[in-house]
């Protein structure tokens, strides 16, 4: 990784076709945290709310989740998310590293009910600290590679 990838802040998603989860963190410190969820069904309007982020938070880089099969096989979502890609690197000139998902919602919602959080607002928040666990397994990852 480069220096401009060991330093700076990173923004990660969990793309959903409603609602998109968001978190940041640190590279040099390696710790993510739920942000905010974007509710956006157009990819354009989801690209808008991203450009707001990124110019607060001037990413680095970015990271999403690439949902597959619970055997790692890909589906449709997983062309969506490989296209959603693709868009972000072309449009902010910024790395985007693909990040298998599986489990992070389920993961998220599970901690979510032990910590007495239900109902409508747990579906947003859901969203939200599945990108803060997409994201932390991307720091976690880089720490054993």
């Amino acid at each position: 990784m480069s220096d401009a990838q060991t330093h700076g802040t990173v923004l990660a998603f969990d793309l959903g076709l409603k609602r998109t989860g968001v978190a940041s963190g640190e590279l040099a410190i390696g710790i993510a945290h739920p942000l905010t969820v974007i509710q956006a069904e157009s990819t354009d309007a989801r690209m808008a709310a991203i450009e707001k982020l990124a110019a607060e938070w001037q990413p680095a880089l970015f990271v999403l989740g690439l949902p597959t099969r619970a055997d790692g096989s890909e589906n449709e979502m997983t062309r969506v998310a490989r296209n959603f890609a693709r868009r972000l690197e072309s449009r902010f000139e910024r790395p985007v590293f693909l990040i298998d998902e599986r489990l992070t919602s389920a993961t998220a919602e599970s901690e979510l009910h032990a910590r007495g959080i239900h109902g409508k607002k747990n579906k947003a928040l859901t969203d939200a600290v599945a990108a803060q666990l997409i994201l932390q397994g991307f720091f976690d990852a880089r720490l054993t590679a």
